[in-house]
């Protein structure tokens, strides 16, 4: 019996993503060439990196000048401590106000944005001596978190002059970068509230990754947020945004060839038969499968590459594998099929997968990662 495995890529299982770290690194060159001179960069590495590995990807971001790292919640940030990440780290969304003992005692920065907020701050320094590391966060027009608009001036001055609380920035988030009118308007609103409080040495931030590209002209900044294009995708753009970055995509999904047979005219592929062979049919199985998070509604619609040749996707995806058409291509068990990333030629991009599903590239990088081993390339 011979087995055969195509690639030095050794798991314990035929199906993996691969994560490009020198990908990684060229990323974040480029994009730096988006932001002015002296201006922090905050790397968000929240949902483990949106799937690519925040442990794993964080040496790489710092070693490549990344300044900050931005997460959900205090046990993402809690475990970039226990990895021994020194760099500063603000948690982004809302922490709960009993978790801010554990935010002081790991040197990890919360939003603030409630009164409450400031009653566990003054709390945790009653019990621990330790000040409360802070962003305080804007609505400007999200309307998801933040201190109200009429309200910002005497919330953010009640906090500086709060001696259990280490003010260290103010933040807001753009809700349409990619819309002029709509991110013009936050940004009169973040204007006219900072016009009105002492910034000296605070961080400013409410650029993402999209207002960076676009470059909106905005005085009151001095660090940036990168997300998604640290991975080498591109979010929806302003019309007027005069450069598109030269980024690289850092993820690749692959698998390898399980079984292959032969599917006779007529005879239907996978469950309910949305699939039937309308000639002698060679089939490659793969073990990959929605449990994976390859969504059950690109069945029919995807491609896989095989040798440098675009393959069709063929049959219901099911929990744990899918089938490809591989009539006419010398293929064996063990050859490696990519879903996403390139071979030879032919390339095919995680948003290829989120126009079919009318969703954002996102959502979808953030599913792979349930059961799929992670491998990490130079």
């Amino acid at each position: 019996m011979k087995f055969q495995r195509q690639s030095n890529i050794n798991t314990k299982r035929d199906a993996w993503v691969e994560i490009n770290l020198d990908a990684v690194e060229k990323n974040i060159l480029e994009l730096k060439t988006f932001v002015k001179k002296g201006t922090k960069v905050l790397a968000v590495v929240k949902a483990d990196a949106y799937g690519h590995g925040s442990n794993m990807i964080t040496p790489t971001l710092i070693a490549s000048g990344v300044d900050y790292l931005g997460v959900a919640s205090i046990d993402e940030g809690m475990e970039l401590r226990e990895n021994k990440f020194k760099v500063p780290i603000l948690v982004l969304g809302a922490a709960p106000v009993w978790a801010f003992d554990y935010a002081a005692q790991n040197d990890i920065s919360v939003s603030m944005f409630l009164d409450n907020h400031i009653e566990a701050a003054e709390l945790t320094f009653k019990k621990t001596g330790l000040k409360t590391k802070a962003h305080i966060k804007l609505d400007t027009g999200m309307n998801r978190i933040g201190v109200e608009k009429n309200k910002a001036v005497d919330f953010i001055k009640k906090v500086q002059q709060n001696k259990a609380i280490e003010l260290q920035g103010i933040f807001t988030h753009f809700a349409c970068a990619e819309v002029e009118e709509k991110t013009k308007e936050q940004i009169k609103i973040w204007d006219e509230i900072l016009s009105q409080i002492d910034t000296k040495g605070l961080l400013l931030h409410c650029f993402n990754t999209a207002a960076t590209i676009a470059q909106y002209d905005i005085k009151n900044y001095n660090m940036v947020r990168l997300g998604i294009a640290l991975h080498g995708l591109i979010p929806d753009l302003p019309p007027f945004a005069k450069r598109i970055p030269d980024l690289t995509p850092v993820m690749s999904l692959k698998g390898r060839i399980i079984n292959i047979h032969t599917a006779h005219k007529g005879e239907g592929v996978s469950y309910s038969h949305t699939y039937t062979a309308k000639c002698e049919t060679q089939i490659a199985t793969i073990p990959i499968g929605y449990a994976d998070g390859v969504d059950r509604r690109l069945s029919n619609k995807i491609y896989g590459i095989i040798k440098g040749k675009k393959i069709p996707q063929i049959g219901n995806i099911t929990m744990d594998q899918m089938m490809f058409d591989i009539t006419g291509i010398n293929a064996n068990e063990g050859d490696v099929i990519t879903l996403i990333g390139s071979d030879g030629d032919e390339s095919i991009s995680i948003n290829e997968w989120a126009d079919i599903l009318n969703t954002i590239n996102y959502e979808l990088i953030c599913r792979l990662k349930a059961r799929l081993s992670r491998v990490y390339t130079r």
